[in-house]
């Protein structure tokens, strides 16, 4: 087990991207989020991403060189069209615009189109707390979810995020699917061949199932909270897809039979700025509502073991050599 530096591992998975064609700028936004999640011990959403980004590479599915469009529509709304491309590079090129929307009349919201996510949605809202503001993000995704009382895929696993600042500490930030599972985590219990906890997974014949390959073989996962989650996945799917103009997990139709691993919908940002409403103290206040949770007995708040995860690994990011010398591969170098 080797342990690489931040900037030395996002530079190597930088390099694999622009070698199967991606632009420089879009590799190096996009390696970032991915060394930062393995950083973070997210590790469905870190590394192990790669192969996925890749097969949607080779497959021809996305524009690896798109470069976003950012639209100025409204006071409080931008609008980006990601042109095909990944959502994280059009996120950074809208970045700036909403935060100055959210800053001059409190709330701004950021649409964005035409993109593909397949990375921690925690990393889009993260950096707005950072600086002071509350952010929220939604994005629709492929199908894999059978809604309350269905038998079949219908919805995608509908991601959603959240980041809010705190005085002196980091942000409070929680990302979580609509599903019982994130997609990731199944796919990685897949490769680790584990099973799945019951009422997880459905086979395509609508039976409930612990195999994790199931899901690869037309299987649905099941939303989160019975027929509460549905109803979360379907607002997540009609703000992120029929607001931003993306489009619904049911019109992805060239995805997987083309071996991509993601599908062209969208994403809906909402960010606040608290100084507008008037209370100077919120930061303070969030701390008061998560220190009043603790000492109602709460073990372990949103993002804290992530927060000890970057800390423990901030002199270098445990990669067994196996995986590095697979990496490296990658490069063709």
């Amino acid at each position: 087990m080797a342990r690489v530096d931040f900037d030395s591992l996002s530079r190597l998975v930088t390099r694999i991207f622009t070698a199967h064609g991606m632009s420089q700028g879009n590799a190096a936004i996009i390696a970032r989020v991915l060394v930062e999640a393995e950083r973070d011990g997210t590790t469905s959403h870190g590394l192990f991403r790669v192969s996925g980004y890749l097969a949607t590479l080779t497959s021809g599915h996305v524009d690896a060189r798109a470069e976003p469009v950012v639209h100025d529509v409204a006071p409080s709304v931008a609008k980006v069209d990601a042109g095909n491309g990944f959502a994280q590079p059009a996120l950074a090129a809208g970045r700036a615009l909403v935060t100055q929307k959210a800053r001059a009349t409190g709330v701004a919201v950021m649409a964005i189109h035409n993109s593909h996510h397949f990375a921690p949605l925690w990393a889009d809202v993260e950096p707005f707390a950072e600086d002071g503001l509350v952010a929220m993000a939604l994005v629709n995704s492929r199908l894999r979810i059978a809604p309350w009382d269905a038998r079949t895929k219908l919805l995608g696993t509908n991601p959603m995020a959240f980041a809010s600042p705190r005085a002196g500490k980091p942000p409070l930030v929680w990302d979580q699917a609509s599903s019982v599972m994130a997609q990731g985590q199944v796919l990685l219990a897949a490769k680790e061949g584990r099973q799945l906890p019951p009422d997880t997974l459905i086979d395509r014949e609508g039976n409930p199932t612990d195999d994790p390959n199931e899901l690869m073989r037309g299987g649905a996962l099941r939303a989160f909270g019975g027929y509460k989650g549905s109803s979360i996945a379907l607002m997540v799917e009609i703000l992120a897809g029929a607001l931003t103009g993306g489009q619904f997990g049911f019109e992805d139709t060239l995805g997987e039979q083309r071996g991509a691993a993601t599908q062209n919908a969208g994403e809906l940002l909402i960010v606040i700025d608290p100084a507008r409403f008037g209370n100077g103290a919120f930061p303070v206040r969030v701390n008061t509502l998560l220190d009043h949770l603790r000492q109602g007995g709460v073990s372990r708040l949103p993002a804290e073991q992530r927060h000890k995860m970057r800390l423990a690994n901030r002199d270098g990011i445990p990669v067994d050599d196996e995986t590095l010398r697979a990496l490296e591969a990658l490069t063709g170098g």
